[in-house]
């Protein structure tokens, strides 16, 4: 098991709060909105295993910083020159990339997600919350897989065609496609848009109510919602990992 002071400050990407058992997760880089890199990739994966691991957690809301969830955008085919991976250098990525997502899935506290302004990076990780409220400032997009010049191997392949449906999920992906906060809405792929400044109220406001079910209610039903999703994301997600890194292994002369 794991406690709130034994995690809570070892994170430089996440700050965390915890109030009356609801913890609040902030992403960021420096106090400014999350650029994602191999420093926010290596301690996600920690984090939600440690959160998971803290049965104090009652509810749990993760949100961004500033006025973007996550970037910065990929430019078109940015990846395509950098194909210099090497097997011992893609071998922890691809370990961390396993374990990330099975990680939050494995938190059996609700989720709740606050995607505070555009997601252009890893937007599958708040798609997974139990609940998805969403700024009117907000979009989704993967701009750095397909159209950067990677396979979305780690995870997109299967969540965007899951949530989206697959014709929807398929021209998302190889489009790279920029989803604003009212679409998303309408597609199901987020339940709330709200002005910025009643997103994290109303994600309070939401924690208390389900804080209003028994314990075991709240951790088993989060549990049993995503069990069917976990044990597909077990069947395909190194698979999809293999592949992404395949795809930016430098060629070696014969």
């Amino acid at each position: 098991m794991s406690t709130f002071n034994e995690y809570s400050d070892k994170f430089e990407t996440i700050r965390m709060t915890r109030t009356d058992g609801v913890l609040e997760m902030h992403f960021h880089t420096h106090g400014e909105p999350l650029v994602w890199n191999l420093t926010a990739h290596r301690e996600f994966e920690q984090a939600f295993l440690d959160v998971g691991r803290d049965r104090d957690n009652e509810v749990v809301i993760m949100t961004g910083t500033g006025d973007a969830f996550s970037g910065p955008a990929i430019a078109p085919g940015m990846h395509q020159n950098r194909n210099s991976m090497t097997p011992t250098v893609y071998d922890p990525i691809y370990w961390e990339a396993k374990h990330l997502l099975i990680n939050l899935l494995n938190i059996e506290a609700p989720v709740i997600s606050v995607i505070n302004g555009p997601a252009v990076r890893h937007a599958e990780i708040p798609l997974l919350g139990d609940i998805v409220l969403a700024s009117d400032t907000a979009t989704i997009q993967d701009t750095a897989h397909f159209q950067g010049g990677m396979v979305p191997g780690d995870g997109m392949h299967l969540i965007m065609p899951l949530l989206m449906g697959r014709a929807r999920g398929h021209y998302f992906l190889l489009t790279g496609q920029s989803i604003p906060a009212s679409a998303a809405l309408e597609m199901g792929l987020v339940n709330e848009v709200l002005p910025s400044a009643e997103l994290l109220p109303r994600a309070r406001e939401l924690a208390r109510l389900m804080l209003k079910q028994p314990r075991l209610v709240r951790r088993y039903t989060r549990t049993c919602l995503n069990q069917e999703l976990k044990a597909r994301l077990h069947d395909v997600l190194g698979y999809g990992l293999a592949l992404e890194g395949i795809a930016r292994m430098r060629e070696v002369a014969a």
